[in-house]
C-alpha cells in the first residue's frame, strides 16, 4: 500500500486541515466580537469570556501543532506528508479563503455570530447573594435594577424563576425569555423591576403627582361607564385624581400604556368578580387606551360567548383586541364566584343553585386561554342579594345541610377558600397562567347604610391618614386563603381604606334623594392604583 494512501496518513491530512479552517473561523468572529464591543460600549458590562488576539488563543494552535508533530514522525513529520495529502490542505485552505470573501460581501452571513445575550453570564442568585424563589409570594418583593440594554422592558418585573438572564426578563407566558419586541422604540435607559426581598407594595403612603390622572374621565367614553365617571356629575373638586401610591423600600413601575401592551403581546388579561371587578377592567382599558376610542380596538366578546341575551339589560361581560399587539382584556360577570345554575328551567321565577364548591362554568371553560386572572368577590354576600337573585346555596351538588354555611359570612369564606384551591390545582396545567385574587375593596358609609341614609360628604383627600405600616393584609381570609398556593394576593384593601373622598358619594347621574354610593369609585381614581399594583406584579 503507497504511503499517500494509508488510512492514518488521510486521517492526519483532515484533522490538519480542520484545525486551520476553525482556527481562521474563530479568529474571524472573535476579531468580528472586538470590534462590536468596541464600537458599542455598554456601560457597566464587560467581557470576560473572549480572548484578546493576538493572545492565548495562539498557544493553543501550537499545543495542537505539538500533537500533530508527534503523528507525524513516523511519516517524516508535517513536510513528510505527500503531495496528496497537501493538496488537500491547500484546498481546503482556498475553500476557506473563499468563504471569508463571501461573508465580506455579503452582510447575510453576519448572523451566523453568536448574538451577545447568548455570552454566558452569572445568574441572579450568584449577583445577588440570596436564593431564588419558586412563586410569588403574596407580600410582593422587588429589586429596582437599571438595564440600558433592554429598554423595552421599562418597569419589567417578574419572579426569580422566571428569569433566564439577567439582562433579558421574558412577557408572561412568553416562550423564550430573550426575544424583546419592537427593541428599538426606546432609546433612554428605562428601570426594570425584579422580585426580591424587603418589598410590600401595600405598604406604603400616598403622595400627591401633578402627573395624575392617567386618562381623561372627559374622553375614556367608550370604556367608561357613565355612572362612574365623576367629571360629568356635579362634583367640582377633583384633587382625589392627583394622588399616586408609593410603596416603601422599592419603587413601582409608572406605567405606560404602550410599554403594557409590548409585554401584554398574545395575552389574554381576564378579571372575573362583581362591579368592583368591573370598574378594575374598565379602568385598565381606560389606561391602555390612553382613553381614546380607536379602531384598532376590536370588541371580540362573541370569541367568550360574551353577548347580550335576550331580555337582559346587558351581556355577562365584555371582551376587547387590541388587534396592534393582539392583546385582549376581558370581564365576566360573576358577582358570587360560583357556578349558579336554574332549579327549574322552564319557570321564569324559578329559585337558582348556588354551588359554593363549583367555580363559574365560564372559568372551567376559558381558563386555558388566559395569561392573567383576577377575581375577586365579596359586597354581594348578604341576605337582601340572596332574596333577590332568590340564590339557594349548594354544596356537593345538593342543598346546603351544614349550619355553619346558613351564615352568609362563613358561606363566602367557604367560597373564597374553595375557588382559590381550585385554582391553585388548575396552575399545573396551565403554566403560563399568572393567577391573582384581589382583596375586599372597603366600604365607606358613616351613620348609616346604602340603604339607611348612610354618606361618604368628604371630598378632602386623605383625613384619615395618608401611610399604611402594616405588614399584614386587611383582609384575613383572601391573605389566608392563598397562604401556600401559588395563587397571588393581589392586596389593595388597607390603601383604599384612606381614600374615603374618592367615592361616587352623592355626586352621580342619576340622584336619589337620601341614597349615596360609598361602595363605587370615581374614574379615574382608586381603581387605577389597583392596576398599577397588578402591572408591577406582572
Amino acid at each position: 500500500m503507497r504511503p499517500c494512501s494509508h488510512p492514518l496518513a488521510l486521517i492526519i491530512s483532515l484533522n490538519v486541515a480542520e484545525q486551520l479552517f476553525h482556527t481562521i473561523w474563530l479568529t474571524r468572529i472573535n476579531l468580528l466580537r472586538c470590534i462590536s464591543v468596541a464600537k458599542k460600549v455598554t456601560p457597566g458590562i464587560q467581557d470576560c469570556l473572549h480572548w484578546c488576539q493576538p493572545s492565548v488563543p495562539d498557544t493553543w494552535n501550537e499545543i495542537l501543532y505539538a500533537h500533530c508533530s508527534e503523528h507525524n514522525t513516523m511519516k517524516g513529520g508535517l513536510y513528510g506528508l505527500r503531495r496528496k495529502q497537501i493538496s488537500l490542505i491547500l484546498i481546503s485552505l482556498f475553500c476557506t479563503s473563499i468563504v471569508l470573501w463571501e461573508w465580506e460581501r455579503s452582510p447575510f452571513l453576519i448572523k451566523f455570530i453568536p448574538p451577545q445575550n447568548h455570552v454566558l453570564r452569572p445568574s441572579l442568585e450568584v449577583l445577588m447573594g440570596t436564593p431564588g424563589v419558586s412563586s410569588m409570594s403574596s407580600e410582593t418583593d422587588v429589586l429596582v435594577k437599571n438595564d440600558t440594554s433592554n429598554s423595552f422592558l421599562e418597569g419589567e418585573i417578574t419572579t426569580h424563576e422566571d428569569i433566564k438572564k439577567i439582562d433579558t426578563v421574558a412577557p408572561i407566558g412568553s416562550s423564550t425569555a430573550n426575544t424583546p419586541q419592537n427593541n428599538n422604540t426606546e432609546t433612554k435607559p428605562k428601570a426594570s423591576l425584579i422580585m426580591q426581598k424587603g418589598c410590600n407594595l401595600a405598604k406604603g403612603k400616598w403622595i400627591k403627582d401633578s402627573r395624575r390622572p392617567l386618562y381623561s374621565g372627559f374622553g375614556c367614553k367608550r370604556w367608561l361607564s357613565e355612572m362612574w365617571a365623576c367629571r360629568l356629575t356635579q362634583r367640582k373638586d377633583f384633587s382625589y385624581e392627583k394622588l399616586r401610591w408609593q410603596p416603601n423600600n422599592c419603587k413601582m413601575p409608572e406605567f405606560e400604556a404602550s410599554s403594557f401592551l409590548r409585554r401584554m403581546r398574545g395575552k389574554t388579561i381576564a378579571f372575573v368578580g362583581d362591579s368592583l371587578g368591573r370598574q378594575q377592567f374598565q379602568s385598565l382599558m381606560c389606561m391602555a387606551t390612553g382613553s381614546k376610542d380607536s379602531p384598532g380596538v376590536i370588541d371580540v366578546g362573541k370569541k367568550y360567548g360574551l353577548i347580550k341575551a335576550r331580555g337582559t339589560i346587558r351581556p355577562a361581560g365584555w371582551a376587547y383586541r387590541f388587534k396592534a399587539t393582539n392583546t385582549t382584556i376581558l370581564f365576566y360577570w360573576s358577582t358570587s364566584l360560583c357556578e349558579v345554575e336554574p332549579l327549574n328551567i322552564t319557570n321564569p321565577a324559578t329559585h337558582w343553585a348556588l354551588h359554593l364548591d363549583r367555580p363559574p362554568s365560564f372559568l372551567t371553560r376559558y381558563i386555558h386561554r388566559f395569561d392573567v386572572l383576577v377575581l375577586n368577590t365579596g359586597h354581594h354576600w348578604n341576605r337582601g342579594k340572596f332574596n333577590t337573585n332568590r340564590w339557594v346555596m349548594h354544596v356537593g351538588g345538593v342543598p346546603n345541610t351544614n349550619r355553619k354555611l346558613i351564615n352568609i359570612g362563613n358561606a363566602k369564606n367557604f367560597k373564597i377558600y374553595s375557588i382559590i384551591k381550585w385554582l391553585d390545582s388548575e396552575l399545573p396545567k396551565h403554566p403560563r397562567l399568572k393567577a391573582f385574587f384581589r382583596t375586599i375593596s372597603p366600604r365607606h358609609f358613616f351613620n348609616g347604610d346604602w340603604n339607611s341614609g348612610g354618606s361618604c360628604d368628604n371630598t378632602v383627600s386623605l383625613v384619615e391618614g395618608k401611610e399604611i405600616t402594616q405588614d399584614e393584609s386587611s383582609d384575613t381570609i383572601v391573605s389566608g386563603a392563598v397562604n401556600g398556593t401559588k395563587v397571588n394576593m393581589l392586596d389593595i384593601t388597607a390603601i383604599s381604606q384612606l381614600r374615603d373622598e374618592g367615592h361616587l358619594s352623592r355626586f352621580t347621574i342619576k340622584v336619589t334623594p337620601g341614597v349615596q354610593d360609598c361602595l363605587h369609585w370615581c374614574q379615574p381614581g382608586v381603581p387605577d392604583t389597583w392596576n398599577e399594583i397588578l402591572y408591577a406584579q406582572l
